[in-house]
């Protein structure tokens, strides 16, 4: 590898939508993430709708036209 043109790798904090914040290994000092294992659908067995700029609705208006 040559030396000088490589990110600093450094402890950072995750923090997740849901309030949970753990420690982890990255070139940034915090990153901001929207679902987590302990927020996830899998792993906690609830189904949780996640909404990145207003999709679902568009999904639902789009298709409920198409369903009357």
């Amino acid at each position: 590898m040559k030396q000088g043109i490589h990110p600093e790798y450094k402890v950072a904090t995750v923090v997740c939508a849901c309030g949970n914040r753990f420690e982890t290994m990255a070139t940034q000092d915090e990153v901001h993430i929207e679902i987590c294992g302990t927020c996830h659908p899998f792993y906690t067995g609830k189904q949780r709708l996640v909404d990145t700029a207003g999709r679902v609705d568009r999904f639902k208006k789009k298709y409920e036209k198409a369903a009357s």
